[in-house]
C-alpha cells in the first residue's frame, strides 16, 4: 500500500507506542532474528526431550531424560561465572553474536553425528551443555544492545515485542514440532534450531547502533541514556566492570533497587518451579485427564502472556517496581483456585489470566535494569542476573517434586499461589530505596523523561 502522491509504502496501522520502533531498521532486522532463534528454541521444548528419550539408556531414561533438558539450560549458569574475565570486555554486538554462532555450531552437530551413526547419549548432552555455554551473557548482549539503540522512553516497548516473541514460539513452537516429530527424526530439528540461531548470528553482526552511540561496556551509550552519567556511575565501583569478578556486589550495594528486582525474580520463579511439577500430575491424577488438557494450560498461558507483553509496551507512564510487585501478586493469586478443588473451566482460566498478568514482566524487570544500570556496567550486571535465574525455576521443580508427592498436586499448586503472595508481602516491606541520584523504584518512565 502506498501513501498517495508519494509512491512510497506506508507501514501498517499499529499502536503509537510500536510504531518508532518498526521505523528504526537496526531494531526492526534485530526483531525478526530474535523471533527466529524464540521459535527455534520453542520446538526444542520438545525435540529435545523426545529424542532424548530415542537415545536413552536402559534402566536410566528418567535420569538421562532430565540431564539432557538441564544441559540445555544450566552451563550458561557457568559460563556466567567461568568466563566473567573474558566475556566483560566485549560488545554487547559480539557477545550476542558468539551465543548465537555457538548454539548453531554445537546444534547443527547432532543431526550431523545422528547422519554418521555415532550420536551416543552422552555425545549428545555433552552437544547440548556446549549450546547453552555462552546463554547467560548472550542474554546479557541481547538487552544491552538494545538498550544501546534505542532511547531510554522507548526501551519498555522494545522489551515487550521481543519477551512477546518468546511467548508466541511457545503457542506455536511446540505444535509444529509435534507435527514434524510424525515425518522427521528429531534430530533433523534441532538442526532446524539451529538454523534458527545462525539467522540470529548473522542478525547480531549487521546490526550497528545509531549515529556514535557505542555498545561496548563503557561506551557512550546514546545522549541522555544511562551512559550520560559521570564519575562514579560511568566507571563504576572499584573502576568498573574491568576489575574483580566480585566487584559488581558493590554496585548492588549503591543500587538496592536492582538488587532487589534480582531477588524478587529469582524467588518468583523459584515458587513457580513446582507448578511445572504438580500441574502435568494434577491433569492425570486428579482430573484423570490426558495431554491435550495440559497443552491447553500451557496454549493459554502463552497466549495470554503474549497479549500481556503487547500492552504493556503500550503504556507510556508505567510505575516499573509497583507493577512487578503486582503481577507476582496477580500470578500467585489465579492459583489459589487449584486448592478449593475448582473444575478444570475455571482453572483453564486461570492459567490463561496468569499468562495475561504475567507477560509484560519480562519487559518490566530488564527495563527496569536498562534504566538503573550505568552503560559501563550493564552488560555484567545482566550476566549475574541471567546466571542467577538459569537456577531458580529447576531449583523449584527439583523441590516441586517431593512436595507433590508428599502432600499432593493441588495442594502443591494452591501452596505456590499462596507463598508467592507471601513473597509480595514481604517485598512490601523491604523495599529498597534508589540512592546515588537514582530514581525511585516507583517513579515512571514518563516522569524520568520530563525531568
Amino acid at each position: 500500500m502506498t501513501a498517495p502522491g508519494t509512491g512510497r509504502a506506508r507501514l501498517p496501522k499499529l499502536p503509537p507506542a510500536y510504531r518508532p520502533l518498526f521505523a528504526h531498521r537496526p531494531f526492526r532486522r534485530l526483531l525478526f532474528a530474535f523471533a527466529a532463534s524464540d521459535f527455534g528454541d520453542g520446538m526444542a521444548v520438545v525435540t529435545v526431550p523426545w529424542l532424548a528419550v530415542l537415545l536413552a539408556p536402559d534402566g536410566n531414561r528418567g535420569l538421562y531424560v532430565g540431564t539432557a533438558v538441564a544441559a540445555y539450560a544450566l552451563p550458561g549458569a557457568v559460563g556466567a561465572l567461568v568466563l566473567g574475565r573474558w566475556m566483560r570486555a566485549f560488545p554487547a554486538r559480539r557477545l550476542l553474536f558468539a551465543d548465537a554462532a555457538l548454539r548453531a555450531v554445537m546444534l547443527a552437530c547432532v543431526p550431523l553425528a545422528w547422519v554418521l551413526g555415532v550420536l551416543t547419549p552422552w555425545l549428545y548432552v555433552v552437544l547440548l551443555a556446549a549450546s547453552s555455554l555462552l546463554h547467560a551473557w548472550g542474554s546479557a548482549g541481547k538487552y544491552t544492545l538494545l538498550a544501546s539503540l534505542l532511547a531510554p522512553e522507548r526501551r519498555l516497548a522494545a522489551n515487550a515485542l521481543v519477551s512477546s516473541s518468546a511467548s508466541a514460539a511457545m503457542v506455536f513452537g511446540p505444535a509444529l514440532a509435534g507435527v514434524l516429530i510424525t515425518a522427521l527424526s528429531p534430530a533433523w530439528i534441532i538442526g532446524i534450531d539451529a538454523l534458527t540461531f545462525a539467522v540470529l548470528a548473522i542478525g547480531a553482526v549487521r546490526v550497528r547502533p545509531d549515529g556514535a552511540a557505542d555498545e561496548r561496556p563503557g561506551g557512550t551509550g546514546r545522549p541522555g541514556g544511562p551512559g550520560r552519567a559521570g564519575g562514579a556511575d560511568a566507571a563504576g565501583p572499584s573502576g568498573g566492570p574491568g576489575g574483580k569478578p566480585f566487584a559488581v556486589l558493590g554496585l548492588f550495594r549503591q543500587r538496592p533497587e536492582l538488587l532487589g528486582i534480582l531477588v524478587l525474580t529469582w524467588s518468583f520463579f523459584f515458587l513457580y518451579g513446582p507448578v511445572e511439577v504438580a500441574l502435568p500430575l494434577h491433569v492425570t491424577e486428579d482430573l484423570h485427564q490426558g495431554p491435550h488438557l495440559l497443552g491447553l494450560y500451557w496454549t493459554l498461558f502463552s497466549a495470554g502472556a503474549v497479549l500481556g507483553s503487547l500492552a504493556a509496551g503500550m503504556l507510556r507512564r508505567l510505575p516499573l517496581w509497583p507493577t512487578a510487585l503486582g503481577i507476582v501478586a496477580g500470578w500467585g493469586a489465579v492459583l489459589l483456585p487449584f486448592g478449593f478443588g475448582a473444575p478444570p473451566a475455571v482453572t483453564v482460566t486461570c492459567f490463561a489470566l496468569g499468562g495475561l498478568i504475567y507477560g509484560p514482566f519480562t519487559a518490566l524487570s530488564f527495563t527496569l535494569f536498562q534504566d538503573r544500570t550505568p552503560a559501563a556496567w550493564l552488560t555484567t550486571v545482566l550476566a549475574v542476573r541471567g546466571a542467577a535465574l538459569l537456577a531458580s525455576s529447576p531449583t523449584g521443580a527439583a523441590l516441586g517434586g517431593p512436595l507433590t508427592a508428599a502432600l499432593g498436586p493441588r495442594t502443591v499448586l494452591a501452596a505456590s499461589g499462596a507463598a508467592t503472595l507471601a513473597l509480595v508481602a514481604a517485598a512490601l516491606l523491604v523495599r529498597p530505596k534508589a540512592r546515588h541520584g537514582g530514581r525511585e523504584p516507583g517513579e515512571d518512565l514518563g516522569a524520568a523523561e520530563a525531568a
